[in-house]
């Protein structure tokens, strides 16, 4: 165990005990913006859609049952534009950092493969290359990147922690760049649902893509835009020369997503207005919180979508996160996520309407 744990990064979160601590003893209590991790109810239909399933005294399928197979590929079609999407263009997952996390192994990938994500990035695609033995490697252009080797790309847009967006014209730029040089692109695409100053792309769209899904696979969560980050709900689609393999494997594995869960999903990717109306919510804490940053002489950068605002003070990042624990608020340092996050802090979305106005007077 030692030596799986020793390729491992230190976790990066233990560090901000301290700073957690000092908001805490604020007269007010703690304002927690570090995790992006949801406040608000699941939608009544999605819960009810859980206990009616709630009598699954059978193992469920990796694959998923015929239903929730079916309001993947009609949600894939309607929300995201895509065509032709069947069953074989879907896998349900254990949550999406599961799959981030493990799958650079379950391709196969090791010593001498490259894994390359984005160089301000989600902590857990270094983990996935960890975990395989692959190297990793960042990038600002992943054109610009040594294609040799490379077997894995990672995509984010909307991005964690910066809320960047790729616009179509990179997007196609990238996918068409890695089919020739044949590297699978898989797009983290779990803010999707949550732009704000731009209008997220899936690499799925036919303008993307060019209606062919070789070599492309995308990543997409219910934690964010359903409130069910507490039930592990996530899916691939994309190619399905990839993830008919990867069904096989995750059958080896065991790695079902619960029969209530899978009942959940149908429920919540049927239905666009508790997302609409969880939007309406983000949307509202976001600008209260956005003009307090800046009245408080932050500089924001990209934020256009995603549940985060990317901020800066000018300074190194922990002398903001200590400057903002002693008023009682907690945010996430912006070297977690690299180097280049030095004199940044991610302040995410995810508190309550009474939190988030407690943050503001605070910051005013």
């Amino acid at each position: 165990m030692s030596a799986v744990s020793d390729r491992l990064p230190t976790f990066p979160w233990d560090k901000l005990e301290p700073y957690k601590k000092t908001a805490a003893a604020h007269p007010g209590g703690i304002v927690d913006l570090s995790v992006g991790t949801p406040v608000d109810p699941v939608p009544d239909l999605i819960q009810k859609a859980l206990v009616a399933a709630a009598d699954s005294p059978g193992y469920p399928t990796v694959w998923g049952t015929p239903e929730l197979r079916d309001a993947i590929t009609g949600w894939v079609e309607r929300r995201l534009g895509a065509r032709g999407v069947t069953h074989r263009h879907v896998l349900p997952v254990v949550g999406s950092k599961e799959l981030v996390a493990w799958l650079p192994t379950q391709l196969g990938l090791g010593p001498g493969d490259t894994v390359a994500h984005p160089r301000l990035a989600y902590p857990t695609y270094e983990v996935g290359a960890r975990l395989a033995r692959a190297d990793h490697e960042v990038y600002d252009d992943p054109t610009e990147l040594d294609p040799a080797n490379l077997k894995l790309l990672w995509l984010n847009s909307p991005s964690n922690p910066t809320g960047e967006v790729l616009g179509k014209e990179e997007l196609t730029r990238i996918v068409s760049w890695a089919r020739e040089h044949g590297v699978l692109v898989v797009s983290d695409e779990c803010y999707l649902e949550l732009g704000w100053e731009a209008d997220p792309v899936s690499v799925l769209h036919p303008d993307v893509c060019g209606g062919s899904y070789e070599g492309v696979i995308a990543v997409h969560s219910l934690s964010k835009r359903s409130n069910l980050a507490g039930y592990r709900a996530a899916f691939l689609a994309g190619d399905p020369a990839v993830l008919g393999p990867l069904l096989e494997i995750r059958k080896h594995g065991g790695m079902m997503t619960s029969a209530p869960t899978q009942a959940a999903v149908v429920a919540a990717l049927g239905d666009d207005t508790h997302v609409r109306e969880q939007r309406e919510r983000y949307a509202a804490r976001r600008t209260l919180l956005r003009d307090a940053l800046l009245r408080h002489g932050f500089r924001i950068e990209h934020s256009e979508a995603s549940l985060y605002l990317w901020a800066t003070r000018g300074e190194s990042c922990w002398e903001t996160v200590s400057h903002l624990a002693a008023l009682g608020i907690l945010v996430a340092p912006g070297d977690f996520y690299g180097p280049a996050g030095e004199k940044f802090v991610r302040v995410a979305l995810t508190a309550t309407d009474e939190r988030v106005r407690a943050a503001v007077e605070r910051l005013s």
